[in-house]
């Protein structure tokens, strides 16, 4: 039937753990409660939801567009800014632990930086291909964007590029820091994940995929 017949590529907890946000081929991304009740169905984009995020304080929901945007929504489903200025889909997108800076990765090999005011702040470029993934650091100062290029790149606030990390000998699709901040963990498509520090050493390859 029409109930679940499109893909879900992205999804998210809330940060209580209480609603878990799902993003869709059908241009929605919807919100539930842990007993798999549908509160809310955010609508607006134009074309496929491929990543989601909530803000810390988890009143916001971030949404990421095969339409070239991402959208802001609070908890109601009400949009409350859209974020133009990707030239091609936007694939992840993360909030800064204080939650007044969203990062966004694009297929136009760019992370651009934004406010909630969805003012663009600063536009990262140096990847050579699609960018898929993107990840603040705890301390919100560092970025790390996850490439087709088969890199991750750690940049700072300020769009300057401070380690690229190579290794991987296909595409990265995801990454994410360790709690303390010290540790980056990339997710690739030569079926490893590696670990690398700050200063972009490798420390180990997990393989088993």
């Amino acid at each position: 039937g029409a109930m679940g017949s499109s893909s879900v590529w992205g999804v998210a907890f809330s940060p209580d753990g209480q609603t878990i946000a799902s993003a869709s081929d059908d241009k929605t991304v919807k919100l539930w409660n842990r007993n798999g009740q549908l509160l809310q169905t955010l609508t607006g984009h134009s074309s496929s939801v491929w990543g989601v995020a909530f803000s810390p304080d988890g009143q916001t929901i971030a949404s990421a567009s095969d339409d070239k945007t991402v959208k802001l929504w609070n908890r109601n489903g009400q949009l409350l800014q859209t974020l133009t200025g990707h030239s091609s889909s936007v694939w992840g997108v993360a909030f800064s632990p204080d939650g007044q800076t969203i990062a966004s990765a694009s297929d136009d090999k760019t992370v651009k930086l934004w406010n909630r005011n969805g003012q663009l702040l600063q536009t990262l470029t140096g990847h050579s291909s699609s960018v898929w993934g993107v990840a603040f650091s705890p301390d919100g100062q560092t970025i790390a964007s996850a490439s087709d290029d088969k890199t991750v790149k750690l940049w700072n606030r300020n769009g300057q590029l401070l380690q690229t990390l190579t290794g991987h000998s296909s595409s990265v699709w995801g990454v994410a820091f360790s709690p303390d901040g010290q540790t980056i963990a990339s997710a690739s498509d030569d079926k490893t994940v590696k670990l690398w520090n700050r200063n972009g050493q490798l420390l180990q390859t997990l393989t088993g995929h």
